[in-house]
């Protein structure tokens, strides 16, 4: 599903804060896997997925998409196959508009744009069964203003409005490291039914070691722009709290 072959970033070439983000990572991601990186501050993490979502370019290297070439595709242009959700709770949503307009702009990401596109009983019907799933009581008000809710409420709608269009990618940005205890839960979960529910290819990037140990089939540390550990899945699962924790010393 996704092939990364000798792939580097370099950040200010030439210059005395020269960084090399990306150090020659090779990888192979197969459709339906979900791989858990972790890293330290610094580590390359979310240049890697900044680099497959195509918010930036790469200096050298190849990225595709099920063979395609998309190593040179900007983000909008990758948006047929990649949805992606920030740490920050309130990038996802538009503050102004209802959480039913919200849902039809997701619906509407890759489609050409129409004003029945999301405006029947059906879509409005299918908007308030895949809210009921949070089990927020959000169901019910989707007339409420996005800008009204908690971080952690956005967050979770966020997720869902991810597999409103035709999606194959799924990227996870830290997306429960700003909310309370009991809101990350909740998003953690919901992610994990969609990638599961809609057979998604799906990348998380936590600091949270409880999270990385908990959910995926995969696990990626990144080191100085480069894989240190790469456990498939029988070596995920057999890895314990304290082997994982030892990674970082």
């Amino acid at each position: 599903m996704i092939r990364i072959d000798s792939l580097y970033k370099t950040f200010n070439k030439g210059q005395p804060n020269q960084v090399d983000a990306i150090n020659g990572i090779n990888l192979h991601i197969a459709a339906g896997d979900y791989v858990i990186v972790v890293g330290s501050n610094g580590s390359g993490k979310s240049t890697l997925m900044d680099l497959i979502s195509g918010s930036v370019v790469p200096t050298r290297g190849a990225i595709s998409f099920n063979g395609k070439d998309v190593s040179k595709l900007a983000d909008y242009n990758r948006s047929p196959w990649v949805a992606r959700v920030f740490q920050n709770p309130l990038s996802g949503t538009a503050p102004d508009l209802s959480i039913l307009d919200n849902f039809r702009l997701a619906a509407l990401r890759t489609k050409p744009k129409g004003f029945n596109v999301g405006a029947t009983n059906a879509f409005k019907t299918l908007v308030k069964e895949r809210i009921a799933v949070l089990n927020m009581g959000l169901e019910n008000k989707t007339g409420q203003l996005m800008g009204t809710l908690s971080g952690g409420q956005r967050q979770a709608l966020t997720l869902l409005m991810s597999v409103m269009d035709d999606c194959k990618i799924l990227l996870l940005d830290e997306p429960s490291a700003a909310l309370d205890p009991k809101s990350a839960q909740v998003v953690m979960q919901t992610a994990d039914h969609l990638i599961k529910d809609f057979k998604l290819t799906a990348m998380l990037v936590t600091h949270n070691l409880k999270d990385a140990f908990t959910y995926g089939n995969r696990i990626i540390q990144l080191s100085e722009g480069a894989i240190k550990y790469d456990k498939s899945a029988a070596e995920k699962h057999a890895l314990t709290q304290e082997e994982l924790f030892n990674w970082f010393f």
